[in-house]
């Protein structure tokens, strides 16, 4: 059984997310959302609410679960057998990130590669600051996350 982890902050979970998260579902046999517990991050939901919410948006997946983690990414691929880390790619400038990432965890596992996948154009410019931003100036962001996540943010900032 072929297992990719996928890492993020998922502050909140977008379609963008959700777009890669199905185009990883296609190649891979297991699909495990790790929402990544960061202390230098202040973020607007709680882990608990993170995952919660990623739990109800991937309800079509049925090769996907959820779960958090405080560990290097590159350990709980070692501890879960996962052969490899989805990242998503919008941008050029997101690629220096995102190679030094991958290269930081090749050298600490080298038994997991790291997949670079690109969203569909709809959703390139996407991301959860973006979105938390347009919510909080009270602008509509109902095509670019799920239900669920509108209506907890929604809820966030009223």
């Amino acid at each position: 059984m072929r297992k990719v982890i996928y890492p993020g902050t998922f502050d909140p979970v977008t379609y963008g997310h959700m777009d890669i998260a199905k185009r990883a579902a296609k190649l891979f046999d297991e699909v495990i959302f790790v929402v990544a517990v960061n202390p230098t991050k202040q973020p607007l939901f709680s882990v608990e609410e993170r995952v919660y919410l990623l739990r109800e948006a991937i309800g079509e997946l049925d090769n996907a679960t959820v779960t958090s983690s405080e560990k290097l990414i590159a350990e709980f691929a070692r501890e879960n057998s996962a052969v490899a880390l989805i990242r998503g790619l919008r941008h050029v400038s997101d690629f220096e990130y995102e190679f030094q990432m991958a290269m930081m965890n090749y050298h600490l596992n080298p038994d997991v590669s790291t997949i670079l996948l690109i969203p569909d154009e709809k959703y390139i410019h996407l991301n959860s600051t973006v979105i938390k931003d347009i919510v909080r100036l009270g602008g509509d962001v109902q095509e670019y996350i799920p239900a669920v996540v509108h209506r907890a943010i929604k809820d966030k900032f009223s």
